[in-house]
Parts: structure tokens; sequence; C-alpha cells
């Protein structure tokens, strides 16, 4: 599997830990930054990650913040991308198999490290559902792209 990853400043640490993690995992990471506590603005390394999602250049997106709101609006402006804000590892669960989210965000300053990586790792081992009534959710989330 191949990842995009990306931060702004708020959560450069968790990002650095969590890069760390998926690689010993054997997982292919391609990290777009940031690269430091300098401050930066949100929405540019949203806008990597979810452009790497949507090419198909990756398999999935991980992006944070500080508190993952921010970063998740921002890669949620981006036409095919579902990304999930999870503070717990059900709702990393949940937005996979029902909402077949392309994208996990987090916040560094609202989840602990030990609980963002558990979220992480559902949300990277989990398969969408493909049930019936969420195929019809996700295919009306499309057409709201459409308007």
């Amino acid at each position: 599997m191949k990842l995009g990853i990306g931060c702004d400043h708020g959560a450069y640490e968790y990002k650095t830990e969590i890069v760390e993690m998926l690689q010993e995992q054997g997982l292919e990471v391609i990290d777009c930054g940031c690269y430091d506590r300098k401050s930066v603005d949100y929405p540019d390394y949203a806008e990597k990650v979810a452009n790497l999602v949507v090419a198909g250049d990756v398999d999935l997106g991980i992006v944070m913040c500080g508190t993952g709101i921010g970063i998740s609006m921002a890669a949620n402006k981006i036409k095919g991308i579902r990304c999930g804000l999870c503070t717990n590892t059900t709702m990393a669960r949940l937005t996979r198999e029902h909402n077949d989210a392309n994208m996990l965000a987090l916040g560094q300053r609202t989840t602990g490290i030990e609980v963002a990586k558990d979220i992480v790792n559902t949300f990277v081992n989990t398969e969408f559902s493909y049930g019936e009534r969420h195929q019809k959710r996700i295919k009306k989330l499309h057409d709201l792209e459409e308007c």
C-alpha cells in the first residue's frame, strides 16, 4: 500500500512519528511536508495530499494539523476526496467501512500520539464494506460535487 501524508506546523511531530511507524510496517509513504515547526498554511498540505489521492498516485491520504478540523475541511474541497476527521478507532473503522473515506485527518492537539497511531493503523487496514446502502450514499456525496 502506498500512502500520502502531510501536515502543517501544528502536527509536525505526529507526522514524523507516524511516517516512521508506517515505514517500519513496510508501507510506502510519500511525505508532502511540512518538514519543520515553521508556521505554514494547512490548505497547502491538504491539497498536495488530496491531489495524490485523486490522481491515483497513492491509495490513501493522511493529513494533520492542530485539531484536524481545518485540514479536513481543506481536503474535502478537492473533488473526489472523502476525508474523515477521526478521534478514535471506531470512527476510523466506520469512515472506511461505511463512507469509503480515502483520506484521514488527525489533530495533534486533540488526540494522544498512541491513539493517533491506532487510528492510522485502523484506517489503513480497514476496507470499504461495499454495502448497498453505503454505495448509494457515497453516490449521493459524489453527485453533490456536480452541483
